[in-house]
């Protein structure tokens, strides 16, 4: 569980934890339909893989080409040109329990033509059956911090995984057991255990055939190996000794950094840093972390089901609080957005509503005609990585609110020498 400070909020100790007991993705529960996906008014189920798919291994996943629904190849910022305002929506777990959560938000991508990122937790993966075959790090042999999902679930999140991916949207990693405190939290383990839990992430969606027994489910359509390009870890722990390992494997970002700032994103280790971001929260004299989880521990001080005639104000106050931050990027420095979620009905499914109000709000202004682009991680390091890195050194310049003196077109006209200080961040 993300577990933070009531002030900054961005502290990550157990206390919370222990008091809450839930994992950061939630303790998944529910049942599905028969198909394993809730489909919207008028949807339809993602296209199916070409015939002419390439299985992979035991058939659990395959090569069908180059992802659908992708944006055009991305070019360097001209002269004098405002950056877009990128926008990412991301969720940890990415486990699909009946609920329609899952299923809901990919409708509301599909209306908006919006893409975002899903952190698969391996063992959402795995049936409980077949525990023992996760061998965590300074824990015993088949321990979950998460709950494992039922066969039923299990297979609705195959569905909705599959969909995601042929709807443009990327498969990242959350990981597997979720372990948030104590000896065998994430956050003591060394780059060689990181690299062990990896290798069962991939592992438990490579091989969901062989561990389930089931043949009679489409395999998923693309190669993890060259899918998997960057994660989150639970709890937003155990960065530092990630990255190695991550650099090793050739990914390409990190998202597990707390409490980041509106500004433009470097590199830690030659990995793209991208953190959640520290935003307004209506009403209060702090900022507020921008994930759900956050603003859930600031209002019940971690209660998920804190009483009824709180959900209103709260839920006002959520959406309010992304739609401060992606205007203060928008108006000011351009700074990319980064949200995150969980697919849970923490206090009566208020910050479902919340994330979903804002991304309304945010697809709108791209409507409207507004330089907004709502992508995967994936896409924006793509974006990223063909900028000039003069060009990203002067962009990181600005701080959290500060709009470019004289306006873009005199601020990008003549990009500056990049600082020793902005060069260490590129490197």
């Amino acid at each position: 569980m993300h577990s933070f400070t009531r002030r900054g909020a961005i502290g990550l100790g157990a206390g919370a934890a222990a008091a809450v007991g839930l994992s950061g993705c939630g303790t998944l529960t529910g049942s599905d339909g028969s198909d394993g996906v809730t489909h919207g008014a008028g949807s339809t189920p993602g296209k199916k893989p070409t015939p002419t798919a390439r299985p992979i291994g035991d058939g659990s996943t395959s090569f069908t080409g180059k992802q659908p629904h992708q944006p055009g190849k991305p070019v360097p910022l001209e002269p004098g040109q405002t950056p877009p305002q990128f926008v990412v929506f991301s969720w940890d777990g990415a486990g699909e329990v009946g609920n329609g959560l899952f299923p809901r938000f990919l409708d509301l991508a599909r209306k908006y033509d919006a893409h975002m990122t899903f952190f698969l937790s391996g063992l959402y993966l795995l049936p409980e059956s077949k525990k023992r075959l996760y061998n965590p790090p300074n824990n015993p042999r088949g321990a979950s911090d998460i709950g494992y999902l039922t066969d039923e679930h299990v297979k609705a999140t195959l569905t909705n995984v599959r969909r995601a991916w042929l709807e443009g949207h990327e498969i990242g990693t959350h990981f597997n057991g979720h372990f948030c405190s104590g000896y065998g939290t994430v956050g003591n383990w060394t780059p060689q255990q990181w690299k062990s839990e990896i290798e069962q992430a991939k592992a438990f969606v490579k091989e969901w055939r062989t561990n389930t027994g089931w043949t009679d489910l489409p395999a998923l359509p693309f190669d993890y190996d060259k899918e998997l390009v960057g994660g989150r870890t639970p709890c937003l722990l155990g960065q530092d000794n990630l990255l190695p390992t991550a650099r090793e494997l050739g990914w390409r970002y990190d998202a597990s950094s707390p409490g980041g700032r509106q500004v433009w994103p470097g590199k830690k280790k030659g990995i793209w840093d991208l953190p959640l971001q520290q935003i307004p929260f209506p009403g209060r004299s702090f900022e507020v972390l921008s994930m759900d989880y956050n603003m859930l521990a600031n209002q019940s001080v971690n209660s998920t089901n804190a009483p009824a005639y709180n959900y209103p104000a709260w839920r006002k106050q959520s959406a309010e609080a992304y739609i401060a931050g992606f205007q203060r990027a928008y108006e000011t420095n351009r700074a990319p957005f980064f949200v995150g979620n969980h697919f849970e009905h923490w206090n009566g499914g208020i910050y479902m509503d919340a994330v979903e109000q804002a991304f309304k709000h945010i697809a709108r202004e791209k409507e409207k005609g507004a330089d907004v682009r709502m992508v995967s991680f994936r896409q924006f390091v793509d974006w990223m990585d063909v900028q000039k890195p003069e060009v990203l050194a002067e962009l990181r310049t600005l701080d959290v609110g500060q709009e470019p003196a004289g306006g873009w077109k005199t601020f990008l006209k003549a990009p500056s020498t990049p600082s020793s200080t902005a060069s260490s961040n590129a490197a």
